[in-house]
Parts: structure tokens; sequence; C-alpha cells
């Protein structure tokens, strides 16, 4: 078995299973575990990338994952630990021996270290600090120190520095000479006497240009400094909107502390867009496959019991035309419809709503324009589909007035569907409530509630 067939499933001609872990390939790994085969198991993991390692430990049962990780023991590198699912990565760290722990986490650039043990317990805490050396754990034991989500949490404390006085030259000679450099890096950024950020010379720059040039004279025109307290949500948005590459941070002296890089950013940013699904659907920001029974019951819990009152709101509103019902049963065959076309049209204009304020898209500048074409959506669909049920109507019960009904409803549902999915998420956000947790129960009472009472309100005044 080569290393494509490890890393990927065979070539099917649909896209989405190009990097798809081979399933021939993870049987063969959980036999060698099976067999207790080291270098068998050692073998068929060496070709695979971290991340793809990391999947592995997710997609297989905790028995299966346990006996893996201490046959494959000293082999486990940290870039596995990093990309490991935080809900699994604490019981990962207590399978470990705590050498291989160490000399796992040891090969961790800083920000790395401190995504690692910032959600573990302090006994893992512990373990993993011990193992740094003095100058790493002072460094992981500073940025723990920064607010949690903040760009203190996210950057890394190895910079490349030059004074800004400088020539090609001279940082060249550094740069080759230095023994500390990180793994990886785009910026060498320049300092003043005081340490504060004057500006950034990319690699490549520095590669083009003579040696006698000074560092000055290279500087890109953006330079964007990031303050260790702000928000790595903010972070994010600033790499995406500005489209950086790195970006120093500072302290509150405006000192230089570490620095954020892209890939870091943009973990941060598909996080937010995942947070706003997972809370979209009402399952929790933190779910994920590799979640218990009980812990995945508890969080779903409390958006049921929610969509229950919600779902009780509109039963009484039902309740109020039992009469009604009673003697036109098609009022109870069609009123489903009415809600459930405005729970749809509802929720599609939230999930454009919520999207746009987490990109900064939606503001009080065009608040009223995008409310309007919301509105005006609702009307030209709701229109069209009244036309479908209205004949529908008709046609299926033998009653123009019907008809009428229900096409009038499908109008009234559709307009107030597309406000509310906008007006709703923005309330929200102005009041200081996040618009992904909290505007779908909103909504969906909303579109229910109107629906019914408009389809059963007219029907009563109609056809009774």
């Amino acid at each position: 078995m080569n290393r494509d067939d490890i890393a990927t499933e065979p070539e099917t001609g649909a896209d989405d299973a190009t990097y798809a872990l081979d399933r021939k390939a993870i049987a063969a790994i959980l036999f060698a575990v099976d067999m207790e085969d080291k270098a068998q198991l050692t073998a068929l993991m060496e070709p695979l990338h971290a991340a793809d390692i990391a999947d592995i430990l997710e997609q297989i049962n905790a028995y299966d994952r346990i006996r893996l990780i201490r046959l494959y023991d000293r082999e486990f590198d940290g870039d596995i630990l990093s990309e490991l699912d935080e809900s699994i990565r604490e019981e990962v760290i207590s399978v470990l021996r705590p050498q291989v722990l160490a000399d796992a986490v040891r090969e961790l650039e800083s920000d790395d270290v401190v995504d690692l043990v910032e959600d573990l317990g302090e006994p893992q805490q512990e373990a993993i600090l011990d193992a740094l050396e003095e100058a790493d754990r002072i460094a992981v034991e500073q940025s723990l120190a920064y607010p949690e989500y903040s760009a203190g949490r996210l950057m890394q404390r190895e910079v490349v520095m030059a004074p800004e006085h400088w020539t090609v030259g001279e940082t060249i000679d550094f740069l080759r000479s230095s023994d500390n450099l990180p793994e990886h890096f785009y910026h060498v950024v320049l300092v003043d006497p005081r340490l504060h950020p004057v500006g950034n010379v990319t690699l490549g720059q520095l590669m083009r240009s003579r040696r006698e040039v000074a560092l000055g004279d290279l500087t890109e025109d953006l330079f964007q400094v990031i303050p260790a307290t702000q928000d790595e949500g903010e972070v994010a948005y600033a790499f995406n909107q500005y489209h950086l590459i790195s970006a120093p941070v500072v302290d509150e002296e405006g000192r230089l502390v570490g620095v954020i890089t892209i890939d870091d950013a943009m973990i941060v940013l598909d996080e937010e867009h995942e947070e706003d699904i997972l809370r979209l659907a009402g399952v929790g920001e933190e779910s994920s496959l590799a979640d218990r029974v009980i812990s995945t019951t508890r969080r779903r819990f409390p958006w049921l019991a929610v969509n229950l009152v919600t779902a009780i709101l509109a039963s009484l509103v039902i309740a109020q035309f039992d009469a009604a019902i009673g003697q036109i049963v098609a009022l109870a065959v069609l009123m489903p419809i009415v809600a459930s076309m405005g729970g749809n049209a509802g929720t599609q204009s939230l999930t454009v709503a919520v999207r746009a304020i987490a990109t900064k898209d939606l503001t009080g500048s065009n608040v009223w324009r995008v409310i309007r074409r919301e509105v005006l959506v609702g009307v030209i669909n709701g229109m069209i589909f009244a036309i479908v049920m209205g004949v529908v109507g008709w046609i299926w019960f033998g009653s123009l007035a019907l008809g009428y009904v229900i096409a009038a409803a499908m109008v009234i549902n559709l307009v107030v569907a597309g406000f509310a999915g906008t007006v709703i998420p923005v309330l929200l956000d102005r009041i200081g409530v996040d618009p992904a947790l909290a505007s779908g129960a909103f909504v969906t009472t909303v579109t229910d509630v109107v629906g019914f009472f408009a389809f059963l309100g007219l029907a009563a005044v109609v056809l009774l």
C-alpha cells in the first residue's frame, strides 16, 4: 500500500472524496493495533499528515484509540496534538507516557502550546508546562495571562525582528547566524529602540534587494498592529479584510510581544463560521462527532426546551380557532404548509443576516436597504406561491374562497418572515446578544404564530 492509497480514498470522480481517509488504510491500521505490530503500524502511519492521524483518532472508538496511542508511543508528535479536536485532546494526553508527551510538546511553537493547554485541567496543564524549557514555559505562561479568545492567546512569541536602521545585508547575516528562528515566518518586523514595531519587510523583498539597501526603504505600505487584548474574532476579520500574512502584536505600552500568522487567523475564522452554524442549529458551539451521549444530550436539551415553548405558543394560536377547524377540515390539512413556508423563508433571511453581521457587511448604513430587499423578496415569492397554493386549494377542496384565504396567508407570512429574519438578528446584535445563538427561536415563533393566525383568522372571517 503506497502513500496515496493511505492518504485518500480511491478516485471516484467525486470532489468531496479527494482528501477522505481510505477505509482500507484505517482497517489496516486497526489490524496492526490488534496484532500489536508496532513496525507495521509505524509504516502505515508515517506517510500520513498529522491532521490525518488526528482524524483517525477522532473517528475510531475510545478503546481502539487508547491501544493505538500506546502502541504508536514515541512516534507520536506534537503536531498531532495540535490538530486534535478539543473534545478528545485531554483523553489522548492522559494516555501518553510523560516522556512521550514532553518530547511531543517541545516540538511545538508557543502559540500551539498555548492552544493545547488553555482548555486542559490544571494537572495536565502542569504536566505539559513542566516538559518545557524554562524560557519556553515563561513565554507560554505570559500568553496564558492574557484574556481568553484574545490576540495574546493567539500569537506566537517567536518573532523575527530587526532594528529599523539595519540594511539588507546585516539582516541576512543575522538570520543565517541565528539558531532561534521560527519554523515558519513571512516578515521581518522593524522595531525602534523602545521595541515599538514600525514596519514589516517581506522575505521576498529582503531576498531580492541588494545588501546595502536600508530595511526602512523596503517596508510594506499596509502595516497593521494588533493589540494583545484584542478579541481574536476581530483579529481574524482584520486578516481577512486586509489580506494580511502576518501582523505584530503589542502590549499596552506598544512594545512588540509576539506575532500572529495567517494560518492561526484563518483557524479562528473557520471556528467562527462553525460556531455560527452550530448555534443556528441549536446544538451548541462546541459540538463534535467525538462527544459522548450525556454531554451531547445536555447541550441540546435547552434548545429543544425552547422549541417546545415556541410550539406551545403556536398551538395556543391554533386553539383560538378550534371551532373553525372543526367545521372545515381542510384548514387542518393546509395550515402546516403556510407555517412551514414561512419558517423556511425566515431561516433563509436569518442565515444571510447573521453571516452579514459576523463579517460586518450588515451595518447601520445599509440595514434598512437590506430589510427592504428581504421584504420585497417575501412579497414576490409570496405572490408566486400564493397563486400556486390558491389553485391547489381550489382544485383539492373545490372551494375558490379557500384558495383566496391560503393565498393571502402565504403572502402575509412570507413578507413577515423576510422582515423578522433580518430585523431580529440586528436587534439582538444591538443589545449585545449573539444573533446566531438566539435568532432562530424568535424567528420560528414569529413565522408560526403569524402564519397560523393569518390563515385561520382569514378563514374564520371569509369562510364561516
